[in-house]
């Protein structure tokens, strides 16, 4: 799938996995046929880059976060291409955000290291938390919405309860981690990074760690990594099947990975 004319930023699935929704610096954020490729629908009405996307449980609203400062709420079904609710936020800027449990609240990372629920109706802010020390990257719930993993520019992962946003656990690492996300059928994280955009074409591929990383969600250990792209992963996703995952990269590319049989019959030792 090549939809985008610069860098994707973030991938993600709806709940049913039949859909894929992609966004990138060009402003526009694109629909597609998670089976075939086929591209069904775009949203073009940010002003810069797009930072993050996703959808609600049932896939009728789409929340989209830009460089232009905001972060905007559209519906999937009508075919007005404008949001039905538009989120400013001057004091620091909206790098990523998912939907909350039953759409209620929008859950929002920033520049800062905060995070932030917002109401899906007034926009008005209903939690804060602090416990990264840079920009977050990437926020991801778990399948059932219950909990969400942030990905930060200060070398960690972590994972918080979605309600209450309290700290549950830390996945730590050596580079600045751009995406992370929670299997819905194992106790895994995958997670994504290697370093700065602007760093790429001064160090090699092998240095500049373009791997995903595989984390154990409870004893907080990694296990496994995965190669692939020539640069920077901006972006991972589990399918809701668990089976697979996508990981979008600096490169342009999207990359399909499905597990091998022997990944299901794997236990960490304590």
């Amino acid at each position: 799938m090549f939809g985008h004319e610069r860098s994707i930023t973030q991938i993600k699935y709806n709940r049913e996995g039949d859909l894929l929704f992609s966004v990138a610096k060009d402003t526009v954020t694109n629909v597609w046929y998670s089976v075939n490729g086929e591209r069904l629908g775009t949203y073009n009405g940010h002003t810069g880059a797009v930072w993050c996307v996703d959808c609600d449980w049932d896939t009728k609203n789409v929340l989209t976060g830009s460089a232009d400062n905001s972060c905007r709420l559209w519906d999937c079904e009508t075919e007005d291409n404008q949001p039905y609710l538009t989120v400013p936020c001057s004091d620091h800027k909206i790098t990523s955000a998912v939907w909350g449990p039953l759409g209620e609240f929008v859950i929002a990372g920033h520049e800062n290291g905060e995070i932030n629920q917002f109401s899906a109706k007034s926009g008005e802010i209903l939690k804060k938390a602090k416990e990264h020390t840079k920009q977050i990257n990437d926020i991801q719930t778990s399948v059932d919405l219950t909990m969400f993993i942030s990905a930060s520019k200060d070398n960690t992962a972590k994972l918080f309860d979605s309600t209450s946003l309290d700290h549950i656990k830390t996945f730590k690492t050596e580079r600045p981690v751009n995406s992370a996300a929670i299997s819905p059928i194992m106790d895994h994280v995958v997670m994504g990074g290697g370093q700065e955009a602007m760093e790429v074409t001064t160090t090699s591929t092998r240095i500049g760690k373009f791997e995903a990383r595989f984390f154990h969600a409870a004893y907080e250990e990694e296990f496994g990594r995965v190669k692939g792209h020539f640069g920077p992963i901006n972006c991972v996703a589990f399918h809701p099947d668990g089976k697979s995952y996508s990981s979008g990269g600096e490169d342009g590319y999207v990359r399909i990975h499905y597990f091998d049989p022997q990944y299901f019959d794997f236990e960490l030792e304590a």
